[in-house]
């Protein structure tokens, strides 16, 4: 079992941030792993955390305000502000429609077409040629928040990507690529940790001792293995776009409808 909870702790933060849909990836692997059940879903959400406390702390010096100035107040709520509107729809629609999503989509099929069709979107928008009028995330207005957090309700269906529905979302409104790849970090904090306190809530389970032990493995995977990625990823956006991710999806996709 610690095996497993390592395995499912490095595909969370290999993905979590990736726009290739951590969801979609931990679903296949619970499956081929034979690990599911109420445990494995808590597991799930709880690895979360440790993907969540990586950016954090990559992107400390612009979450956390540098001193108590008046201006450096100001940038913290303006990047801020922009963030609590940006989850406010996938707030509201996943209070109301995720449990039924879940229901219906939850599956091998369902994630392999999401993964597919994501990949050829972001393919189409690479292809595009986009005026990059917000190269600031506190250039952005709250209008293009709130409509990057409309993108970001698409991931509640499996196999989409909250990294890549929000990414997309930003690059159609003009943002450049490290903009969009920020913002869509900034929203993952409040997005992950709201969603995933709901489900802790609404999840029973009796936990046994060995099983905090595969908690806490999985956990610390997920973060150390997040922050590599992380600093990875915004390193290579700064030189290239994401086709390579559109690809993968595509590949992945397509071989998991032929193994189905």
């Amino acid at each position: 079992m610690i095996l497993k909870a390592v395995i499912l702790g490095i595909i969370e933060g290999l993905t979590e941030f990736l726009p290739i849909s951590s969801t979609g990836h931990l679903i296949l692997a619970n499956e081929y792993l034979e690990f599911t059940g109420a445990f494995a879903n808590l597991f799930s959400i709880v690895i979360q955390s440790g993907a969540i406390l990586a950016v954090i702390l990559f992107f400390r010096k612009k979450i956390f305000p540098k001193d108590l100035t008046k201006a450096s107040l100001e940038k913290f709520w303006r990047l801020w502000s922009r963030v609590l509107v940006g989850i406010i729809p996938a707030g509201i629609l996943g209070i109301l429609f995720e449990e039924r999503i879940e229901a219906l989509f939850f599956n091998g099929t369902a994630v392999a077409l999401a993964l597919i069709v994501g990949g050829v979107v972001i393919i189409v928008m690479e292809k595009l040629t986009i005026e990059e009028a917000v190269t600031d995330e506190l250039e952005m207005t709250y209008s293009q928040a709130l409509k990057v957090g409309f993108f970001q309700t698409l991931a509640l269906f499996p196999g989409v990507s909250r990294s890549a529905a929000t990414i997309i979302g930003g690059r159609s409104l003009g943002f450049t690529r490290k903009v969009a790849a920020e913002f869509s970090f900034f929203l993952a904090i409040p997005t992950l940790l709201g969603a995933g306190l709901i489900k802790l809530i609404k999840t029973q389970v009796s936990i046994q001792k060995e099983e905090i032990l595969l908690l806490l493995v999985g956990t610390l995977v997920s973060f150390v293995v997040a922050y590599v990625v992380i600093a990875a990823f915004m390193a290579y956006i700064k030189k290239r776009d994401f086709k390579i991710f559109a690809y993968y999806r595509i590949i992945l996709g397509l071989l998991v409808l032929y193994l189905l």
